[in-house]
Order: C-alpha cells, then sequence, then structure tokens
C-alpha cells in the first residue's frame, strides 16, 4: 500500500491555505488595533483572543455536522468552499476598514471573518483522514503539516516585502496576496479531489482496526494513567500560554522595545518557522532514541533559553537574536510533534477522537487566556514583561511534565524519513 502523495498535495491547499491566514492575522491585526484604532494592550488582547473562544464551540460543532452532510460533491467539499468564499470577502473588508478608520466595520467584519473561518476548520482537517487509509495517515499527515508551515512563510515573505514604514503603512497588499492564496488553493483542491468519489473507494478498500491499549473493559483509565494524562494536558496549557504570548505580541513588541520598523519583526518569525521545518527529522531520531517526554523537555529548555537571552541580552534588536529564534523553532518543533501522540497513548482507539479533543480544548483554553493575560502586563508593567513572562511559564510547564510517567512509548522507527516529519495540529 503506497501513499498518493499528487492527491495528498492537493488535499493539503486548504490546511496551506489556513495556516496563510492565521499567520497574517497574528501579526497584522494587533497593529491595526492598536495604531489605527489606539486600543490598549487589554483590549487588544482580547480581541486576539476572541478566534480562540470562538473555536472552542465552533471546531467541534462543524466537525461533527460535517460527518452527517451528503452532499454530490461529498461532506467536507461543501464547508469548505463556502467558508473559503466567506472569508475571501470579508478579508479584503478589514484593510478598507483600517483605511477610514472604521471601528465598527472592522470589528463586524472580523466577527464575521473568524465565524468563516471557523466553518471550515474542522472540515478541511478532516479530509485528509477521510481520503486516506490509516496505515497512511502519518505519512499524509507529514505532507499536510510541511504545506501548512509553507502557507505560513508565504504570509511572513509577504509581510516582509509589502509592509511599509510608518505606524500606519498601507496592508492592502497583504490581506490581497493571501486572499488570492486562499481562493486559488481552494479552487484547485475542487478541480483535483473528487471526495464522495474517494471517499467510498476507502470504505470499499479499508476497515477501521480499534486497538485496546492499557485501560479496562469498561474503558477508564486506571489512576497512575489519570494522573498523568491531567499532567501533560496542564502541561499543553502552561506550555501554549507562553508561546502564544510570544508569536501574538512579538510584532508590538518589535515596534516598541526593538524600535524595529516596517515588516522587518516577520523576518524572526520566519527563521523559527524556518528552525523549526528542518528540525523534524532530528527530532523524529531523538525522540526514537531518548522518548518523546525527554524529547519535549528538550525542546522545553531550548525555548527556555532563548526566552531568557531575549529577555536579559537584547535590550535593542540585533541579527544575533535570530539564532534563539532558531532555537525557538527547534524547540517548538519538538514539543509540538510529541505531545499530542502522548494523549492519545492513553486511550482506546475508539477514544483517539475525544482524547484529542482533550488536548485541543486546553490549547485553545490557553491561547484564550494568554493574550489577555500578557496584554494586562504590557500595558500596565511593561513590554519588556514579555519574554521573562514566556520564562515563567515554560519552567512551570517542564516541572509539570516531569510527572507525566505516561504515554511515552517509543515510536517505530520509521521506514521512510517522511513519516518524522509527522505532526497532529
Amino acid at each position: 500500500m503506497k501513499l498518493n502523495y499528487k492527491r495528498t498535495f492537493f488535499i493539503g491547499l486548504a490546511f496551506l491555505s489556513i495556516s496563510a491566514f492565521w499567520q497574517m492575522y497574528d501579526n497584522l491585526i494587533p497593529l491595526i488595533l492598536q495604531n489605527t484604532f489606539h486600543l490598549n494592550e487589554t483590549l487588544t488582547g482580547g480581541i486576539m483572543a476572541m478566534d480562540n473562544v470562538l473555536a472552542v464551540f465552533l471546531l467541534p460543532l462543524f466537525g461533527a455536522f460535517s460527518d452527517k452532510v451528503d452532499t454530490r460533491i461529498g461532506k467536507r467539499t461543501p464547508f469548505i468552499v463556502l467558508g473559503t468564499i466567506l472569508a475571501v470577502c470579508l478579508l479584503m473588508v478589514l484593510p478598507f476598514a483600517d483605511r477610514t478608520e472604521n471601528l465598527v466595520l472592522f470589528v463586524a467584519a472580523l466577527g464575521a471573518l473568524l465565524l468563516s473561518m471557523g466553518l471550515y476548520r474542522s472540515p478541511a482537517v478532516a479530509l485528509m483522514p477521510d481520503l486516506t487509509p490509516k496505515p497512511l495517515r502519518s505519512k499524509a499527515n507529514a505532507v499536510i503539516n510541511l504545506m501548512g508551515a509553507v502557507g505560513g512563510i508565504y504570509s511572513l515573505i509577504l509581510i516582509s516585502l509589502l509592509v511599509g514604514e510608518g505606524d500606519r503603512p498601507d496592508y492592502t497588499p497583504v490581506f490581497a496576496g493571501v486572499a488570492i492564496l486562499m481562493a486559488a488553493a481552494v479552487i484547485l483542491l475542487v478541480l483535483t479531489v473528487r471526495e464522495k468519489k474517494i471517499s467510498a473507494q476507502m470504505e470499499k478498500e479499508f476497515e477501521e482496526e480499534e486497538k485496546e491499549l492499557h485501560v479496562g473493559k469498561d474503558g477508564k483509565l486506571p489512576g497512575e494513567m489519570k494522573k498523568s494524562l491531567a499532567f501533560i494536558l496542564v502541561s499543553i496549557f502552561l506550555w501554549f500560554t507562553a508561546y502564544n504570548a510570544v508569536t501574538t505580541a512579538f510584532s508590538r513588541y518589535a515596534t516598541t522595545v526593538w524600535q524595529m520598523e516596517g515588516g522587518g519583526f516577520a523576518n524572526c518569525l520566519m527563521v523559527a518557522t524556518a528552525g523549526a521545518i528542518v528540525s523534524y527529522i532530528p527530532i523524529g531520531m531523538i525522540a526514537a532514541w531518548i522518548g518523546r517526554k525527554k524529547t519535549i523537555l528538550l525542546g522545553l529548555l531550548m525555548m527556555l533559553i532563548s526566552y531568557f537571552c531575549a529577555a536579559v541580552f537584547f535590550t535593542q534588536y540585533h541579527p544575533v537574536i535570530n539564532v534563539f529564534f532558531v532555537l525557538i523553532g527547534f524547540g517548538w518543533a519538538s514539543v509540538s510533534v510529541n505531545s499530542l501522540p502522548m494523549v492519545v497513548e492513553m486511550c482506546k482507539g475508539s477514544d483517539v477522537g475525544k482524547y484529542t479533543g482533550l488536548y485541543y480544548t486546553f490549547s485553545m483554553s490557553a491561547q484564550i487566556f494568554t493574550p489577555i493575560f500578557s496584554g494586562f502586563l504590557l500595558q500596565y508593567v511593561s513590554y519588556r514583561t514579555l519574554f521573562p513572562y514566556a520564562c515563567v511559564f515554560t519552567v512551570l510547564a517542564m516541572i509539570t511534565m516531569t510527572q507525566v510517567k505516561h504515554g511515552d512509548s517509543r515510536p517505530e522507527k520509521k521506514a521512510a524519513v517522511l513519516e518524522n516529519f509527522d505532526v497532529e495540529d
């Protein structure tokens, strides 16, 4: 059985477009809220957390709803097409509202845009496992996530090249560039992937196998395993609290503390993303050698060192900081590659969706909490609290992670190097 790489590439176009959107959203929306509409840090953080609040409700809702839909073009494709059309149209309203300084229009369009993204995010992610036999989903997921990284880098390149200097540059070219990519990606997806036909073939070709792991016949976890599950879920909340604070506030930190102008701050985030991409293969080797838990702790240590150095040694921007952003990329890849597999290791096969939901509940909750709390500190204490804040929560995550005693089965040696890129996110 071989993976159809060509088809997987086309399926991954939806995830590429989603990743491009969120990279642009996290970097530009806070600048518009502050520099155009003069919102304080706390309000800006609250608005930036809105997408995660909506995601907690929308992602499981539309994911489950798309399971029940049956149309001529499939279950997931209608959501992807409708959501993308709405998102592309609403996306182009934002730079207009920015230029005209119309806060009501901006907030209304932003809210509707987030609803549109929530409409198709889960169905888009579900499309790959729908159309890929279970034994091949690891390789397929590697392709999907690599394409997501490409989408993120695409937006960072646009920001770096097209955002001018000053407090209020014209962001229209960046928004247009992302909108064009989103539309083109989904058009190509619809033209090349016949979801209903392929799905019917998958049902005939392969049957799901349910595998019982460490749990009782009633499906309940033993006490010690429940304890490990609780500690890793808390760890997930803590490291997302640290990391998301930096990614959400970094554009403002760079312009305020380091006095960077234009889209230059995007270069730091680009090297971090590039660091994550090139580190997947060695991380797969390291995890196979020392185990998932130790690999996660090593990644957290790399991130802690980078946050600490940024806080203490870089009061002004210096190109050397990019070395530490590469380390952040290495560290985050180490964490993200291994954390979800540890969670789902502690369940039977029929509960994987439930436990994946637990993973996203804690990660999304952190992304709701941290923009507000870190934004409060940025506003009322100092912008320089950003990296110490990340240090504190990373240390806490390392402490709770040491208490995780289960879910650390060593991954099998991969037959193909691409499988080391597998990230369920």
